[in-house]
Parts: structure tokens; sequence; C-alpha cells
């Protein structure tokens, strides 16, 4: 004997990459979905260096109006900031940028906000001629500069000095990490792989150099700084520096207090579901899954909308099952293709013919995202 198809109201708070992926998956179970949003469209977190080297390239595949992704169809779309949640009666409350009114109600909650971090990670409501703006603002900035110092050792640091090195060879460019390896959170073999990359592309790479980190303002600036060390090398002074030291916040600040851990972030059980609370769910780099608050990267959008469906058919949840170490691309496309690291730490190159097309524009939008119309 089938279930009965399921019914409710989801609200899925933040249409990010995670986002985007759980409102569609919802959607296709039948649900009423409401997704909101503080920019009308999806702004990636992914490849802060192709964003900032070649945003034309990013603006294709990682900048994208929410109307064109099928996968939304039937999907109520609010454009509006996220102002509180009032758990009795089921309501979220917002500040509409849209013309729509002031409060959502919900059967079930999905909190996908994400983090901000540094100028590229930004909760502001904006619209999507004013992401680009700013994305040519930051390009600019690059493209007159002769210098530039990366701050930071993990992915979003390696693979914004690679892309800035290759894509503007006019520019000294130059990485400074704290530890003797940079990527602590992958595989050695991958940092092994991906130094002799970054300096066969002429970046200078500087181990053992922590910084001293200036306020959070100024973290959050593309532009030009003197960096201090707290390990006693030299200041260095650049036309531009990028901060790229995972100091990131979580878009909380809506929420009870009582639903988040002592970081801020949200609680949440194995199946995904906040603790104590009926109906709610958190994903994504705002969900206290794990140290690496890995759902946002290991395809758990398919786990959530079981776990969400379950629930409301009276059922278990299956629990999410977080990795040991990151693993995936770490550089992003270059000119000679793009590298895949499996767990292990061994990398598999895509050609670099095959990233637009089949990657892209058949697997991604087609397949992972459901299909995206042209823009």
């Amino acid at each position: 004997m089938s279930r009965a198809r399921p019914r409710g109201r989801v609200v899925v708070a933040g249409l990010g990459d995670t986002g985007v992926l759980v409102a569609r998956r919802l959607r296709a179970a039948g649900l009423d979905v409401v997704g909101v949003s503080a920019v009308p469209g999806l702004v990636s977190g992914q490849e802060l260096g192709l964003r900032l080297a070649r945003p034309e390239t990013w603006q294709r595949h990682y900048r994208l109006a929410h109307g064109r992704f099928r996968g939304l169809d039937g999907v109520r779309l609010r454009h509006a900031g996220l102002a509180g949640l009032d758990l009795t009666t089921r309501e979220v409350v917002l500040d509409p940028h849209d013309g729509g009114g002031p409060r959502e109600r919900f059967d079930l909650l999905v909190v996908a906000t994400g983090v901000r971090n540094g100028f590229w990670r930004d909760p502001t409501p904006r619209s999507l001629a004013e992401v680009d703006d700013a994305l040519a603002a930051a390009h600019r900035r690059l493209r007159e500069a002769t210098s530039v110092v990366v701050v930071g050792g993990g992915a979003a640091a390696v693979s914004s000095a690679a892309q800035i090195a290759t894509a503007l060879p006019h520019l000294r460019v130059d990485l400074y990490h704290p530890g003797e390896r940079g990527l602590p959170q992958h595989h050695p073999r991958v940092w092994d792989d991906v130094r002799t990359r970054l300096e066969r592309a002429g970046v200078g790479v500087h181990p053992g150099h922590r910084a001293m980190l200036p306020d959070d303002a100024a973290l959050g600036r593309l532009g030009p700084a003197t960096v201090a060390w707290s390990t006693g090398q030299a200041a260095v002074a650049a036309d531009v520096v990028l901060w790229t030291v995972g100091r990131v916040r979580p878009n909380t600040g809506w929420l009870p207090a009582d639903l988040l851990d002592d970081a801020g972030f949200v609680r949440v059980s194995p199946t995904l579901a906040v603790p104590g609370v009926d109906g709610v769910f958190a994903i994504g780099d705002v969900a206290a899954t794990d140290p690496l608050r890995s759902s946002a990267r290991n395809r758990a959008d398919g786990l959530l909308a079981r776990n969400v469906v379950a629930h409301l058919q009276g059922r278990p949840g299956r629990a999410y099952e977080p990795p040991g170490r990151r693993w995936g691309s770490v550089l992003g496309p270059m000119p000679d293709g793009l590298v895949v690291y499996g767990p292990g730490g061994r990398g598999f190159r895509f050609p670099a013919w095959t990233v637009d097309v089949p990657l892209q524009d058949w697997i991604v939008k087609g397949g992972i995202y459901g299909g995206v119309r042209r823009g």
C-alpha cells in the first residue's frame, strides 16, 4: 500500500547553493514551498578565486536569477531579509523587499541561511544589479593593482592565489599561510600537488606566517593594506590584500538563542532536525553537523528532503554521516582543466573542454539543479 502524498507548507530560509537544491526537492515531493532569499537569485559562495579573476565565467555558472531554475517552478519566492522567528504562531518574520507581507506561516521550516565571510558572503538584501556592480568593482581593483597578498591556508585562499596569478599575470601574487602546509582539512597529498601548481603559476608561497588580524570591517575590505605577523616576520604591504582566514559568522541573528550552539550555529540532530523544536531543520554551513559543517558540500539536500517528508508521514528520518576530510575541487577551473581530489588525496583531471558544457551545463545545471533556463 503506497504512502499518502505529504502535505504541508515548508519555508526554506536562504536560497543559496544548498537552499535552492532543498527547495527543488521539496517541491518535487509535492509540498507547498516558500523560498526566502536576500537576493532574487543564486549568488554562490563557491569559487572565490574565479569570481575575482574571471568574473564573466563565474557569473555564467554561479550568479543565476532564481526564475531561471526549472526546479523552482511552483516555489513561491520572497525577496526579503529575515527579521525573526515566532515559534508560537509558526511564522518567519520578514523585512520584505518585494512588496509582500511581513510574515510567512510554515508547517515546517528549513534553515539554510549559510554564513557571512568577507565581502563575498554578505546577507544584506540587494538586487542582482547591485551584486554585479560589486563584482565588477572587485575585479577592477585587481586589474589596476601590481601586487596582491592572499592571507590564509584553506581552499578559498589557495584557489584565489592560483586563479588571480593565472588570469592576471602582470600581478605579483603571494600566499601567506600559518602552518607548514596549506589545506590542513584535506589529505596531505592534496597540498603537495596544489603547492606545485601554485609555484608553476608564479605564486610566492610563504608558510609559517600567522597574521595579526584586523577588525571585521578591514577583513571584509578588498584593497591596499599592510599585514603584520605574530610569528615575527617583517610586515608586508600590497596594493590588494585578500583576507581568507576562515572567520565565518553564521547568519542566525534572526533565530532564538536556544536553537543555537555557543558559536551561533544551528544545533541539529543526526537527521538534521533541530532538537526539541517540532518541524524545524537546518542544513549547510549554518548547521552544526560536524567540525567541518560539511552538509553544504556533500549533497545532504536529498537526505534532508526525505527526512522532511518522513516527518510529515510520522516516520523516522535517516542520519547524516559526515566525511572525515574535505575533498573535491580545490583550485577550480584552470586553463588546463579541473582537478577533483578524492578523500584519499588523489586527483582526477577533467580536460578544460569538458568544464563549461558537459560538467557545468549538463551535469550541474541539468542534473543536480534540474535544469536552468538560458539567461
